[in-house]
């Protein structure tokens, strides 16, 4: 069968030590006295699937944001350079917003 991140991810330690059994691969030997950290990995490697969850950005441009920020952040370092507080905050509360567009838009 063959099996996602995802299903391994919510299988129990048990359940994959039966799957670990199951396969002839060095990566998964000694299987039986692995913790789950170490196990996931390990069958990942042996299955040739992707050991992480890939995480989509929908309905916005990631790369002009990430540009922006970028941006605010020179700015940022620009008034620290000056000693303009007002310039400071205005920057790090654009970059905040910012940041968080990302995070919410991600699936």
């Amino acid at each position: 069968m063959a099996y996602t991140y995802e299903q391994l991810k919510d299988l129990t330690v048990v359940q994959l030590r039966e799957i670990a059994a199951a396969i002839q691969h060095d990566d998964v030997k000694g299987s039986s006295t692995m913790h789950k950290e170490k196990l996931l990995p390990a069958l990942c490697r042996a299955l040739g699937i992707e050991s992480h969850v890939h995480h989509h950005a929908v309905g916005i441009n990631k790369s002009q944001i990430k540009a922006q920020i970028r941006k605010l952040k020179a700015d940022r370092d620009a008034a620290l350079a000056k000693g303009d507080s007002e310039g400071q905050r205005a920057a790090r509360k654009e970059i905040h917003k910012l940041k968080h567009r990302l995070n919410r838009s991600i699936v």
